[in-house]
């Protein structure tokens, strides 16, 4: 997994989606860096679910944040799968289109839920506590 180790080094964040306007409002509300107190990021961008299921697959990511409204699969489906079958899945912030859906991301078992329209301070809000958190587990491993 890519975490800040005081060398630099950046922790990964999947974005995943079908629309490039999307993928550009949460790499753009996310930045190099979502708060002071968590490392910088590199934004990983990718549009179709096999692709998302190898980066989550690879153990690079440190966070990904997944478009439920994305197609042919929706984030919800990619998230529930990823925690069903990848060991040691990095947590999720899932964008759902209602707040009506959160019960739909409870099910999928997403650690963060945000709606559309994307609103750029609680998303990066959202993605710096789970990049704290991300980064708490592997220094416990160290």
């Amino acid at each position: 997994m890519s975490t800040d180790t005081g060398t630099g080094e950046k922790m990964k964040v999947l974005v995943y989606s079908d629309d490039a306007g999307t993928r550009e409002k949460v790499r753009l509300a996310i930045g190099r860096r979502p708060a002071a107190d968590v490392p910088l990021v590199e934004i990983v961008e990718c549009a179709t679910p096999p692709k998302a299921m190898q980066y989550l697959d690879s153990g690079e990511i440190a966070v990904a944040v997944l478009d439920g409204e994305a197609r042919p699969a929706g984030g919800m489906g990619i998230c529930k799968q990823a925690k069903d079958e990848i060991h040691d899945c990095p947590p999720v912030c899932l964008i759902v289109g209602r707040r009506e859906d959160r019960w739909l991301a409870t099910w999928s078992r997403a650690d963060v839920v945000t709606s559309h329209p994307i609103d750029p301070i609680a998303l990066a809000d959202a993605v710096a506590g789970l990049l704290r958190r991300r980064a708490g587990r592997a220094v416990a491993r160290s």
